[in-house]
């Protein structure tokens, strides 16, 4: 099975995601690990049985030496995409899009992996000194343990408004069970690394007002979030500005 660059959707480094017919692949990199791929068909599988809108999975499957899922197409816009078309209307995209995140921490899902194990284990193989990742295990222990569904990965580019105006929320790789206001952090580091520093503010002040939750709640998550995004492949730009919020104690 070949696809061509005209079905391609979207490439990323280790992955490109093809349209066919009303369905969507994504194909890894022969050398993208299997238990990633099966773990994010899991996790995608889980949170369908909450009953939210986003894509279901159709199969995983293996093309030549390239492990492959295949989901349903959803046709839209994403939510950056009307955000950039219509600025005049950023403040009822962004009430819209934190009432999205609002509903996905309303949700639960128990086998899903717990958010604070697996930031355990990205803090332990950051490359921050030991002093600093024992700092950082401790207040992550120290925040309190929700069963909350968290993306993990929640910006603007992963919901797709359809025609009707329903919203559908994907990409679920990184889906895990836990504190809300921790995915909430992530998507805030998400907008400062995009350069959005002004609707990152306008974000998480609208997300801890319709909350109901303290700004220095979401803030205390900053320094533990930041360091599990530094494992990733991160430009040095965009480390040096993870590092800064690791090293951050106090805010104003």
């Amino acid at each position: 099975m070949a696809y061509t660059e005209e079905q391609i959707i979207a490439k990323r480094p280790t992955k490109v995601i093809y349209r066919e017919g009303d369905t969507v692949v994504k194909l890894f990199n022969a050398d993208y690990s299997k238990a990633s791929v099966l773990n994010e068909a899991l996790n995608q599988a889980r949170v369908e049985e909450t009953g939210l809108h986003l894509p279901k999975i159709l199969e995983v499957f293996k093309i030549g030496d390239q492990w492959a899922i295949r989901s349903e197409y959803i046709a839209g816009k994403t939510l950056q995409q009307l955000m950039d078309e219509n600025p005049d209307k950023m403040q009822e995209y962004l009430d819209l899009f934190v009432s999205l995140q609002m509903e996905i921490h309303t949700m639960r899902a128990p086998l899903l992996t717990m958010l604070k194990d697996k930031m355990h284990r990205k803090i332990s193989s950051s490359s921050f000194e030991a002093t600093i990742r024992f700092e950082l295990h401790t207040r992550l222990e120290g925040m309190p343990k929700h069963q909350k569904v968290c993306h993990g990965d929640f910006n603007p580019s992963n919901v797709i408004i359809t025609e009707d105006g329903t919203p559908y929320i994907l990409d679920w790789a990184h889906a895990t069970q836990g504190n809300a206001s921790a995915d909430v952090a992530r998507t805030y580091l998400y907008m400062i690394l995009q350069h959005n520093e002004q609707i990152a503010k306008d974000y998480l002040k609208l997300f801890c007002k319709k909350s109901d939750t303290a700004l220095q709640y979401v803030q205390n998550w900053m320094p533990i979030v930041a360091a599990s995004q530094s494992v990733k492949e991160n430009s040095k730009e965009e480390l040096e500005m993870l590092s800064r919020w690791v090293n951050v104690v106090d805010y104003v």
